[in-house]
């Protein structure tokens, strides 16, 4: 599939010099199960990835994280590749299954013995690690005793986080509690298309609330050991309709503004008020009680929620695009929302068929930025799939990959216009730095900067990765 974004974009997202602020962070980012395989060794145990992995029918073509990118044992190439390509900094999540088998109780040292390598591999290249603690892969022994919709669960990740900290904190300042909450609780929990690919909307609103519980304590565990830095990674997005895509200024009928309202409160507001302001919005407080009641909400769990990270990292792939369908039902991934339809626009599509709307972005960014001050903001994921084809010519192999090198642009162009516009842009991290296990939609689907080779693990730049290494020794876009 060849999706041009050129052309269709407005002239501040495709051309001019943009300089970015000095000191700002250039990276790559991955997860520890979309990479890592290795999924029996050294004493690691089962997450609810692999067991959802194995379930017929639940991911493309069968496939498993077994041996993914073999990063568990290619790990210091892997370093290797991102001097070559000149990254300042590298977000990776830590496998709560291979540091904690049980989700609780002992450490398994030979876990964290893999992460002292990594850290250290990190530091002698002058590469800074930003560390997510959660991103995903439960331990399959927490989902048999409730996963997230038990309240235990937010203490052991605590728990958890103080272990790892206890150990790679003297070289790791930037630490990421959780990442998007909001995806694993409404597409594990709610619709059931991710692990642990339960189908209820209240463990759906149970579980984003024990989330946050989660977020909070391991905060406060995180902030207790010295940590410098703390972050949540969030997937917020623009929840327009289709006629804001076109327009932003459009004037929406007091139906479809009242579903864009909505929609915002799950979303968005769902995630970042409680933390930022220490309260729901009353929109999803009505909704959570009537999906299965609000007893899970314990007295002082707001107080404790309430713990305000130094910055909020933002996975950015495209807008929500919603209007007001009278007599629609409630999609299965979002509860409460009768009467909204999920709608597409008239734009160039990914291979994951979602549409490029860099505008998206810069809007985004400044929304959050006016809405939470307190806090700077750094895009953690942005990137995108497409069918990429590795050519050979006389002088070698390559992926000639003009889509995301354009994808890259614009969006990267959105963050620049949203700094011009006031918001307190820290950093950018593509989204991915490897070709990896793209959840369910198994290896079908490549995000990579890098071509993997699944057969050889072979590692091949494509021309977005170079393109990539020229904007960052720049620190800007020509």
């Amino acid at each position: 599939m060849t999706v041009t974004t050129r052309g269709t974009l407005p002239s501040y997202l495709t051309e001019g010099r943009a300089v970015f602020p000095e000191g700002f962070v250039w990276g790559a980012a991955t997860a520890s199960y979309q990479i890592e395989g290795a999924v029996r060794d050294d004493g690691r145990a089962l997450s609810v990835w692999d067991t959802f992995a194995r379930t017929p029918g639940k991911v493309a073509f069968g496939h498993t994280g077994d041996v993914a990118c073999d990063h568990y044992h290619r790990y210091a190439d892997d370093v290797r590749l991102m001097t070559d390509l000149g990254l300042r900094a590298y977000r990776f999540s830590i496998s709560w299954p291979r540091v904690q088998p049980d989700g609780t109780g002992p450490i398994n040292p030979r876990g964290l013995d893999f992460y002292d390598r990594l850290v250290d591999e990190l530091a002698a290249a002058g590469i800074t690690p930003y560390v997510t603690l959660y991103h995903w892969d439960l331990p399959q022994t927490l989902e048999d005793r409730g996963g997230w919709t038990s309240r235990d669960t937010s203490y052991r990740l605590a728990e958890y986080a103080e272990a790892v900290y206890a150990r790679l904190g003297d070289r790791v300042s930037n630490w990421a509690t959780l990442n998007e909450p909001w995806v694993q609780a409404f597409l594990g929990y709610g619709s059931g298309i991710h692990a642990p690919g339960r189908t209820d909307a209240a463990s759906a609103l149970r579980a984003t609330h024990h989330f946050l519980l989660a977020h909070g304590l391991a905060t406060q565990a995180l902030r207790a050991a010295g940590a410098q830095e703390i972050m949540l990674a969030v997937n917020s997005s623009p929840v327009i309709t289709p006629a804001q895509s076109a327009d932003p200024g459009a004037e929406l009928s007091e139906a479809d503004a009242e579903a864009v309202h909505r929609v915002d409160c799950l979303l968005n507001k769902q995630i970042l008020d409680p933390v930022l302001r220490g309260a729901y919005p009353e929109e999803v407080l009505a909704i959570v009680e009537r999906h299965g009641g609000l007893d899970h909400i314990h007295d002082g769990d707001l107080a404790d929620i309430h713990q305000r990270p130094d910055l909020i990292g933002i996975n950015y792939y495209n807008p929500c695009i919603v209007r007001s369908s009278p007599g629609e039902p409630a999609n299965p991934a979002w509860p409460g929302t009768e009467d909204i339809l999920f709608d597409r626009v008239d734009a160039p599509k990914t291979a994951m068929d979602w549409p490029i709307v860099p505008t998206g972005l810069s809007r985004l960014l400044v929304r959050l930025s006016n809405d939470y001050p307190e806090v700077g903001l750094m895009v953690t994921e942005n990137g995108a799939a497409f069918d990429d084809v590795v050519t050979k010519d006389a002088t070698g192999e390559h992926v000639h990959d003009t889509d995301r090198t354009a994808y890259l642009e614009s969006h990267l162009r959105a963050v620049h216009a949203a700094i011009e516009a006031g918001a307190d842009m820290r950093g950018y991290l593509v989204w991915s730095l490897l070709d990896n296990f793209e959840w369910a939609e198994g290896y079908n689907r490549r995000f990579g900067i890098v071509h993997v080779d699944y057969a050889t693990q072979r590692r091949l730049p494509k021309d977005s990765a170079l393109w990539y290494r020229g904007v960052i020794r720049e620190n800007g876009l020509a």
